[in-house]
C-alpha cells in the first residue's frame, strides 16, 4: 500500500476512514483490481472491467444545484437541470455515509494542461478500477506536484449507493450525477460507469473557462511537423478519435480541448476510445494502446482473456481509456499554437452530405452551434430509420452556458487566428443507411490529408444545391465520383427527395436562436429551401 497521504484528508467529511489509497501506481491499481475481483486481466495484459447495468451515461440523471451567482451563468433547461441545494446536502450526506467507514481510493490529477487554464481536481472513491480509469483520463502530476497538491474542485463517486427518496425528491431516477458549482464539489451514486466522471469535468471547464474569454471545446486535436494544428470536432461515431490519431502528427489529445491566449491544449492526459469492431488494420494506433495500463469497458473475452471486439452482447459501446503515452506519436507537453484548421466532422446516415466541403466564416458558425450527425439503425432501441441528431457545439450534453456563449468565442478566435474551417462527412454515400455505403476510410483520410497538406485550398470548387456548401471537384487520393453526393445516387430524384428533407430539419433545428439577437442571426448560411 502507498504510504503517500493527501493533503486536507480530514477536510473531506468522511468518518472512520479505513486504508487510503492514494494516486497508486498502475502496478498497485492492477492488484488491488484483481484482488477485489473487480478486473480480469487480458492476454495483452489489460485490466478489463464491467460496468454494471449502466454502460453510457445518465444525462437524465444529471443536475445542478440552483443558488446564487451559478444560476445566473447556467442555461437551464432539459440539458442543464436544477436541484434545491436541501435536495443536495441530503445526497451528499448519503454520499459520505456510504464512503465512510470503507478503504477509499483517492485520487488528485489535473484537467487542463496549460498553466494559465489548468484546475486539480481529486476523485474518491471505494472501486479501484475508477481510480485507474481518473488515472487514465486525466494529467498526472509529478510527486513534487502531489506534495503541495491542493483540489480546486472534489468528486465523491459514491457508486454503490443509491437515491431511495428520488421520486419525493423530483428526480428522474434513483442514479445521480449532482454539481455544486459554489462549493466546488461533484457527487455520484447509483452508476458506476467511468465516463460519469470524466464528462463531469469536461462540464465543470465547460463552466469556468468561458467566463475567462477561454473557449473549450468537445474536439480531438492534432499537430504537424510543422506546427501546423487542426481541430476534429464531431459527436460519438463520428470518427473523432480514429481521425485525429495520425503516425505522421503528434496527437494532443482525443476528445477535450481548451483555446486560451497561448494556443490549444488538453484538458487531459488519456484517450477514451470505442473499441465495438476494432480492426488493427484500420485503427492500428488505437488497437496498439491495448496494452497493461490501458482499461478496457464491457468487453467479451474468452477464459483465457482474449478479447472479441466483434461482441456487442454486453453493450454497443464498448470501450478503452489509455494513457496517452501509449500513442507512440503524441505531444508530450499536450498543447499547442493557435489552429490552422478545423474540421467538422458528421456522419450523415442520409447520404446527402459531400465526404468534404469548405465553410465560410457564416458556414462554419452555422454548422458550428448545429452540431449535426445521424444515428442508424440498432445502435439505440426503437430507431428503425436513420434519426437527425443536432448537438450545439458538438458536445451540447456538456454545455453549462448557452451555447453561443461558446460559438462567439469560436467566431471571435476564427477572425483573429484566420483559421481554415472544414465539413467532413464520415456517414453514407449513394444513398441513405441501409443503402448506400459508410464512407471508406480511405477516402475519409485522403480528405483530411488534402485539408492538412493544404491542397483542397489549389482545386476549383462547385456549389452543392439547397445546402450551397462549397465542393472540390477534384482531390488528390479521393475518388472524383464521390466527391458530389449527387452523383453517387442511382435515382437522382431520390437525392433530390432526401437533400429537401434533411435541409428542413437542419432549419427546424436552428429555429432555437431566432431569439437571440443579430449577433447570431446566422440562419442565412444554412440550408435555402
Amino acid at each position: 500500500m502507498s504510504t503517500k497521504m493527501p493533503n486536507g484528508l480530514n477536510n473531506l467529511g468522511l468518518k472512520n476512514i479505513g486504508d487510503v489509497y492514494y494516486n497508486l501506481s498502475y502496478d498497485e491499481l492492477q492488484k488491488h483490481e484483481v484482488k477485489n475481483a473487480e478486473c480480469k486481466i487480458s492476454t495483452t495484459g489489460t485490466a478489463m472491467c464491467d460496468t454494471g447495468i449502466f454502460t453510457g451515461r445518465s444525462p437524465k440523471d444529471k443536475y445542478f444545484v440552483d443558488q446564487s451567482p451559478s444560476n445566473e451563468n447556467i442555461s437551464w433547461g432539459n440539458i442543464n437541470t436544477k436541484i434545491d441545494k436541501k435536495i443536495y446536502d441530503e445526497l451528499l450526506d448519503i454520499t459520505l455515509t456510504q464512503l465512510s467507514g470503507k478503504n477509499i481510493y483517492i485520487t488528485d490529477v489535473y484537467a487542463g494542461a496549460s498553466a494559465a487554464s489548468k484546475r486539480s481536481i481529486r476523485f474518491i472513491s471505494e472501486v479501484a478500477w475508477q481510480a485507474h480509469f481518473v488515472k487514465n483520463m486525466f494529467i498526472r502530476p509529478t510527486e513534487s506536484e502531489l506534495e503541495k497538491f491542493e483540489p480546486d474542485f472534489t468528486v465523491y463517486n459514491a457508486c454503490k449507493t443509491t437515491n431511495e427518496k428520488y421520486e419525493e425528491h423530483g428526480m428522474h431516477s434513483d442514479v445521480y450525477v449532482l454539481f455544486n458549482v459554489e462549493e466546488n464539489t461533484s457527487i455520484i451514486g447509483g452508476t458506476w460507469y467511468g465516463g460519469e466522471m470524466k464528462k463531469g469535468i469536461f462540464s465543470m471547464m465547460n463552466y469556468w473557462l468561458p467566463l475567462e474569454g477561454k473557449l473549450s471545446m468537445h474536439c480531438s486535436a492534432n499537430v504537424g511537423e510543422n506546427e501546423d494544428v487542426c481541430l476534429f470536432f464531431g459527436l460519438s461515431g463520428t470518427g473523432k478519435t480514429t481521425l485525429s490519431t495520425d503516425p505522421h502528427r503528434a496527437l494532443i489529445g482525443d476528445d477535450e480541448h481548451g483555446w486560451d491566449d497561448h494556443g490549444v491544449f488538453n484538458f487531459e492526459g488519456g484517450c477514451y476510445a470505442k473499441v465495438i469492431n476494432l480492426d488493427p488494420k484500420s485503427e492500428p494506433e488505437i488497437y496498439g494502446a491495448i496494452v497493461k495500463d490501458a482499461l478496457l469497458e464491457n468487453v467479451v473475452c474468452d477464459e483465457n482473456g482474449k478479447v472479441d471486439y466483434e461482441d456487442g452482447s454486453k453493450t454497443e459501446n464498448t470501450r478503452v481509456s489509455y494513457p496517452i503515452e501509449h500513442i507512440v506519436n503524441h505531444k508530450e507537453d499536450l498543447q499547442a499554437g493557435h489552429p490552422n484548421n478545423i474540421i467538422f466532422l458528421s456522419a450523415d446516415a442520409f447520404g446527402v452530405l459531400p465526404p468534404v466541403s469548405k465553410l465560410n466564416k457564416e458556414q462554419a458558425m452555422y454548422y458550428f452551434l448545429s452540431g449535426y450527425t445521424a444515428k442508424v439503425a440498432g445502435t439505440e432501441r426503437g430507431i428503425t430509420e436513420p434519426m437527425a441528431t443536432f448537438s450545439a457545439c458538438f458536445g451540447e450534453a456538456f454545455l453549462p452556458l448557452h451555447p453561443t456563449a461558446y460559438a462567439k468565442l469560436l467566431g471571435e478566435k476564427i477572425d483573429k487566428h484566420e483559421v481554415n474551417v472544414y465539413l467532413v462527412n464520415t456517414g453514407w454515400t449513394g444513398g441513405p443507411y441501409g443503402i448506400g455505403k459508410r464512407m471508406s476510410i480511405k477516402n475519409t483520410r485522403a480528405c483530411i490529408d488534402g485539408i492538412l497538406s493544404g491542397a483542397i485550398n489549389h482545386t476549383e470548387f462547385e456549389m452543392l444545391d439547397i445546402f450551397n456548401l462549397a465542393i472540390p471537384t477534384t482531390l488528390t487520393g479521393v475518388d472524383t465520383a464521390v466527391l458530389n453526393p449527387r452523383n453517387t445516387w442511382e435515382n437522382k430524384e431520390d437525392y433530390d427527395a432526401m437533400l429537401h428533407k434533411l435541409a428542413k430539419m437542419f432549419k427546424e433545428n436552428f429555429a432555437r436562436y431566432d431569439d437571440n439577437g443579430g449577433e447570431f442571426d446566422y440562419s442565412s448560411a444554412g440550408p435555402q429551401i
